[in-house]
């Protein structure tokens, strides 16, 4: 179970990785699409945080790997029990 909630925070890190090298490839007078930041609030949660008060680089890697870590750590708990309920 501990390398499975390792994979899910090192998917986190992936993700938030992925959304930075994107904004940073954008050009800036281009304006965004509608549904990217949309999606960018639902995969990196801490761009909720950040559309309001300063997140450095390595804050916002480091909160969306403990947030994906959380989550797995969630979905792997209730994993077993939802296995025995089918």
């Amino acid at each position: 179970m501990r390398h499975r909630i390792t994979a899910w925070a090192i998917m986190g890190l992936l993700v938030a990785s992925a959304w930075a090298a994107y904004f940073f490839m954008i050009s800036k007078d281009r304006p965004l699409d509608s549904f990217v930041p949309a999606l960018v609030r639902l995969t990196c949660p801490v761009a909720i945080v950040g559309s309001h008060y300063p997140v450095s680089l390595y804050a916002a890697l480091f909160a969306n790997a403990a947030t994906y870590a959380l989550v797995g750590l969630i979905v792997e708990t209730l994993r077993p029990r939802l296995n025995q309920a089918k």
